[in-house]
């Protein structure tokens, strides 16, 4: 499963695995709306294998499942990580290959 969520991560520059109830996922996503990044969002409560890769997200080292945020096909983290690297100001550096330009 850890092979198809790097795959499914790879497919754009900015990847949030959520879950379609979850405040945080939806913070989170606002958030990459807000800074101008339209990221590729897998619902995983709507997906029929969503619990394996839940628990495939774990055990990649996530403090949570969802959100789990992918940059550039690299794992960033989760609600944690991402609001760390917004206030220090890093967030916006690692977006700006894939903010809209408008």
């Amino acid at each position: 499963m850890a092979e198809a969520i790097n795959r499914l991560a790879s497919q754009k520059g900015v990847v949030i695995f959520s879950n379609s109830s979850c405040c945080m996922c939806y913070a989170v996503k606002i958030l990459f709306l807000e800074l101008r990044v339209n990221p590729m969002v897998h619902e995983i409560d709507l997906d029929p294998e969503g619990r394996e890769i839940e628990k495939a997200l774990l055990r990649m080292g996530l403090s949570t499942a969802v959100p789990a945020v992918f940059i550039g096909g690299k794992s960033i983290g989760s609600t944690h990580e991402v609001m760390a690297l917004h206030l220090s100001g890093s967030l916006v550096q690692m977006l700006k290959p894939y903010q809209n330009m408008s």
